[in-house]
């Protein structure tokens, strides 16, 4: 066993300047979603760079909701040819920055620091040279590894990961599936759902002189949004029995008002408001049945005070999971044990995953990445370079366990 991770580690700690100047020249395109900008620009850099590892990239152009997005497209690869399969999956779109800074890489005391380098363009390049190694080394036998990179994780993978679903390009007979999230070294078996939505209330606007001939929409937002939070508590108390980071809150978490505003000046009576309500369900909780309590709750707020309002349904996604005791979980957690030296961890994740569009067909799914989530997103997003290629030795190795 030591002999065969000695071996994948050699490979690629040769290639170890290689995997950081990848990361480097991922983390310089500002591929920032919102607002979707150089993605096209970003799948073409990773193109290269497969057809130079010899996975036989394809770019397959998606179409944007509204051309939002600029150039969507994903990038599919293979490594091996044999009938067995499993699917490794990443995305190349990352949040904002705070600072225009964060696009140069920086390489520090072992560290790669810098936007997306550990959500998820670090654990991107994992996932190449895994991928790269296995079929390099002869490890995949009679299997072969499709890899997917999609655009708009960030902001719902309806257009990417949702692409490949509808058009069929996910086979349901794969074994697994690898997204390189960053789980810090743990293996996300399960993830949360989602529901989102926009509301907005319509007023009448009137000079503060006239006052008492609009129809104040703020005012209308504020009692509409009290019960709101009051099933915001009620949910954050329902806690999952699913293992978490001891970090993370057990119960489902609701936002309210990350977006909102109002009015048009201070001395109007404000015509129009709005506020969005962001929630990340457990899975032992139904989205759509929580939905519709939420739409009901805001219509019998609105109706309380005669409010015009419009509620629109931005993210409607269902939780996913895998059982630990799956043969392709217990199979993952010998590799990260036999690599890491330190018994696999399972966890659900806090947020939501792409695995469960793989989960839907009934793959076993699973987040496994390098980067950390309490840095991710953050101004001080980094990665660690020898987790980096542990973690590539990981997805090389469990590539051969399954595949053969």
């Amino acid at each position: 066993m030591k002999d065969r991770v000695a071996l994948v580690s050699a490979w690629l700690d040769e290639r170890a300047e290689d995997m950081a100047r990848l990361l480097e020249r991922l983390v310089a395109i500002d591929s920032e979603n919102p607002p979707g900008r150089a993605l096209g620009r970003c799948a073409r850099v990773l193109r290269e760079e497969m057809d130079r590892l010899g996975l036989s990239p394809e770019l397959l152009d998606v179409a944007g909701p509204s051309g939002e997005l600029d150039d969507p497209c994903v990038v599919r690869g293979t490594a091996g040819d044999g009938g067995r399969l499993m699917y490794f999956h990443g995305h190349f779109d990352v949040v904002p920055a705070q600072d225009r800074e964060q696009f140069t890489a920086e390489r520090r005391d072992g560290r790669i620091i810098g936007r997306g380098t550990a959500d998820m363009k670090g654990g991107i390049v994992s996932m190449l040279y895994g991928a790269a190694a296995a079929k390099e080394l002869g490890l995949l036998g009679g299997g072969r590894i499709v890899v997917h990179l999609v655009c708009d994780e960030e902001t719902g993978s309806v257009v990417g990961a949702g692409h490949l679903r509808a058009a069929g390009l996910i086979d349901p007979s794969a074994l697994a599936m690898l997204t390189a999230e960053p789980s810090g070294g743990g293996i996300w078996n399960a993830a949360r759902g989602a529901v989102s939505l926009r509301v907005d209330v319509h007023g009448r606007e009137a000079h503060v002189g006239q006052a008492h001939l609009g129809v104040n929409a703020f005012q209308h937002m504020l009692h509409i949004a009290r019960p709101v939070e009051r099933y915001a508590a009620e949910m954050a108390a329902r806690h999952t029995g699913l293992p978490m980071n001891p970090g993370d809150s057990p119960g489902t978490m609701i936002v309210i008002g990350g977006l909102s505003g109002s009015g048009s000046n201070f001395n109007v009576v404000p015509g129009s408001a709005h506020f969005t309500i962001d929630g990340r369900y457990n899975p032992e909780e139904d989205p759509e049945v929580e939905l519709k309590r939420l739409i009901d709750i805001i219509e019998t707020a609105a109706g309380q005070v005669g409010a015009d309002i419009s509620i629109r349904t931005t993210q409607l996604q269902p939780s996913a999971g895998t059982d630990q005791d799956h043969p392709a979980a217990t199979a993952l957690a010998r590799v990260v044990k036999e690599v890491e030296g330190s018994p696999a961890r399972f966890e659900m994740c806090a947020g939501i995953l792409e695995i469960r569009w793989y989960a839907q067909l009934g793959i076993p799914a699973f987040g496994y990445g390098a980067g950390r989530l309490d840095v991710s997103h953050g101004p001080d997003e980094y990665i660690d370079e020898a987790a980096m290629r542990r973690c590539a030795a990981v997805y090389a190795l469990y590539a051969a366990d399954l595949l053969n």
